[in-house]
């Protein structure tokens, strides 16, 4: 039984979430917040398996409650529902430390597959977006002032050179969104040799997952907006 708690400012879209998590045997929703502040709270009593976070709230953040739940040490997984032409946070928020995020415009059986996904450490990354979303929040939206502590400091001082030039291939894959599948096909690879290529990846950059494998390469410059 996979349990989550719901956090976001809109009672109806609250209300809508665990109707919809609620019509699957596997999935319980144990809580809801109406703010970040309560997330934050709720989490460390409740500990859910999953925080459904919408990542642009008045009052604390998504940002700053994946932040602090991630922070707690505890085993919530957060997956952020964004909507990305409104949402300037989403890029953050998975710097915080969330699992990732999906538009607030997907589908049902893609939020209930995703929620699922992160109850199992897996990263969701909406399809496409991560060329759409970092290019947005470079600059001004998602910058940070010279000298400003980042949340995954020890993470994007790595520098990619001890990287093959096939790994850095597979990166700048990931980092396009292209499942193992795709980064096969494109390379002319095995996905057993794809899988492989990957794990030496995130372990070389000192990756958690494919979310942070997409921070560290636009923040090394290995892949840069389009």
């Amino acid at each position: 039984m996979t349990t989550v708690l719901i956090v976001d400012d809109q009672a109806l879209q609250r209300s809508g979430v665990r109707l919809l998590l609620e019509q699957h045997p596997d999935l319980t929703v144990v809580g809801e917040a109406a703010h970040g502040a309560e997330g934050v709270r709720k989490a460390a009593e409740l500990n859910p398996d999953v925080v459904l976070m919408d990542g642009h709230m008045p009052g604390m953040d998504g940002i700053e409650a994946t932040r602090r739940i991630v922070e707690s040490g505890g085993r919530s997984h957060v997956l952020v529902l964004t909507t990305f032409d409104r949402d300037e946070y989403a890029y953050d928020v998975l710097r915080a430390g969330a699992h990732g995020f999906l538009l607030k415009t997907a589908l049902p059986g893609e939020l209930v597959a995703a929620v699922r996904a992160v109850a199992t450490g897996a990263e969701v990354i909406a399809p496409s977006l991560p060329h759409e979303l970092i290019g947005a929040c470079s600059g001004r939206v998602c910058g940070r002032a010279p000298g400003q502590e980042r949340h995954l400091d020890p993470l994007t001082r790595r520098e990619p050179d001890s990287l093959t030039r096939r790994e850095r291939e597979v990166l700048t894959a990931i980092a396009s969104g292209w499942n193992n599948l795709e980064i096969g096909q494109r390379l002319s690879l095995a996905e057993s040799t794809v899988k492989t290529h990957v794990s030496r990846v995130l372990t070389k950059i000192g990756a958690r997952d494919r979310v942070q494998a997409v921070i560290f390469a636009y923040d090394t410059g290995l892949v840069r907006p389009a």
